[in-house]
């Protein structure tokens, strides 16, 4: 399978797992919103699962993105030590994720205490376990995805997002509340957990040769090397989940509720970049490691080049309908998100742009790079944090978020554009032509918004919309159709 192909494979695959919890998500949210919790029940889940979301950052210490980069080197290198890198690291995880669910669910009462929120206390004594089952899962899929076998990754992400949906609306439904819908997160990472296990053993672990002599200093190297890995890991987790708690402790439940909203939108918004970055990061790795800088570039250009595409009209169309998809889909009782939606939009380009640039780097080998910028943007995300929320409330931390990860995606893409070769003149001209196929979408859309009365007609907007931009992409000579119907077939 050349390199084109087996891009092209992963991405389908990750791609269709991406949608699958995309959509479980989605209706999981539609769910909750509409139907089983209130704006401040809805808040109180997931400033507890941000709380937990936190502790997490110690039950993984960044060994899996460091056994991720390892493990895709000595499986070119040499086979020979894969098997010790992923049994000392499946040690490490194991020793110190379940340590880390046991304080925080014995400590979930007194934890509660101290953030003002004594509600939430039973819902942290479940959540101790989300801290276990989420540092396993995210152990799977980077390992998984350093062999190059993302439809592995795929399926635990589908399991879990498949598990999540069910059990959770199932444990609301049965009068068990919020602590119920923290369970049904629990009860999706474990089944996942589970499969990936067992796959991990008997695909992978089992067909590798014996260690007989470890590499002097590997399990060192690995060590030295999560430490930029998980100051980075730490940073992300500032940027999305220390902000929400910040949100619960300086205002109100019902702040947090709308801020969740907005950024899940976000995120449902961003799965087919997460799914190209997902795939192109090892590949880009590999081809900087072999010395083909030229092709490493050329492929991160194309990629960004599509990225930009599909997200600046994307984000256009998402501040013109967030107001009647907020109140014909998740009700009037979350119109106060609206501005969060559409601050989101411009948000959601700038991960997209991120998506397929920030883990780059780590194969490349500027993972400190990475962590000091990253670092720096999470210092300045919560001192504006501190700063924004009590006037503004939920509207400050979302100005927080967008000014500081805009800030640090900037300083990824251009430690890339240093090692890669790719033409930034050429990039400037795609972006030119994209601005105008958005305006013009936008105009189109805008003059129809006026015919929305329910949830049909705005669908049809959105359709009106998605048709106009995909002629004009054609027609701007932005995408080929003959190359996409070969890249999806």
């Amino acid at each position: 399978m050349n390199l084109t192909d087996r891009i092209a494979a992963g991405f389908k695959v990750t791609m269709a797992a991406r949608v699958i919890h995309a959509a479980t998500n989605g209706l999981l949210l539609l769910v909750l919103t509409r139907y089983l919790l209130e704006p401040d029940q809805y808040g109180l889940l997931y400033f507890a699962i941000s709380v937990v979301g936190i502790a997490e950052l110690f039950g993984t210490l960044g060994v899996p993105n460091a056994t991720a980069r390892y493990v895709n080197e000595y499986a070119e290198r040499d086979e020979t030590q894969v098997r010790y890198i992923i049994r000392w690291s499946l040690a490490i995880i194991l020793t110190v994720a379940v340590t880390v669910s046991v304080v925080v669910s014995l400590a979930g009462a007194e934890l509660a205490r101290l953030l003002g929120r004594p509600a939430v206390a039973p819902v942290l004594t479940v959540g101790g376990l989300y801290i276990g089952g989420r540092s396993l899962f995210g152990y799977l899929k980077s390992v998984f995805q350093a062999f190059n076998r993302v439809d592995y990754s795929a399926a635990v992400t589908v399991i879990n997002s498949t598990t999540r949906l069910i059990i959770t609306t199932g444990l609301v439904v049965a009068g068990y509340g919020v602590t119920g819908a923290m369970g049904g997160y629990v009860v999706g990472f474990l089944a996942s957990v589970a499969f990936g296990l067992v796959a991990l053993y008997t695909q992978f672990y089992r067909s590798l040769p014996p260690t007989d002599q470890p590499e002097s200093d590997l399990r060192g190297r690995i060590a030295r090397y999560s430490v930029p890995t998980a100051a980075t890991r730490a940073s992300v987790v500032v940027d999305s989940k220390l902000d929400t708690v910040l949100v619960g402790v300086l205002a109100t439940p019902v702040a947090v509720g709308f801020y969740t909203l907005a950024r899940q939108i976000a995120d449902l918004c961003i799965a087919p970049a997460s799914s190209l970055g997902f795939t192109i990061t090892p590949t880009l790795g590999e081809q900087s490691a072999a010395e083909n800088p030229g092709v490493a570039g050329r492929i991160y250009l194309e990629s960004l080049r599509n990225v930009l595409l599909l997200y600046v009209p994307a984000a256009a169309g998402l501040v013109i309908v967030a107001e009647p998809a907020v109140t014909y889909v998740v009700g009037e009782e979350y119109l106060g998100a609206v501005v969060l939606i559409q601050l989101y939009a411009f948000f959601v380009i700038v991960r997209a742009i991120h998506k397929i640039t920030g883990s780059a780097l780590d194969y490349l080998g500027l993972a400190r790079v990475r962590a000091i910028a990253r670092a720096t943007s999470a210092a300045g995300n919560v001192l504006l944090n501190l700063l924004l929320i009590p006037p503004l409330g939920a509207l400050g931390a979302g100005i927080a978020t967008v000014i500081t990860y805009s800030a640090y995606t900037g300083v990824n893409v251009y430690y890339i554009h240093r090692e890669l070769e790719f033409d930034l003149g050429e990039l400037a001209s795609d972006l030119a032509r994209v601005a105008v196929v958005a305006l013009v979408m936008a105009g189109v859309v805008l003059s129809v918004l006026p015919y929305v009365t329910g949830p049909f007609s705005l669908a049809a907007v959105v359709a009106t919309g998605g048709a106009v931009w995909a002629t004009l992409s054609v027609a701007s000579g932005l995408v080929e159709p003959s190359t996409v119907i070969s890249f999806i077939t």
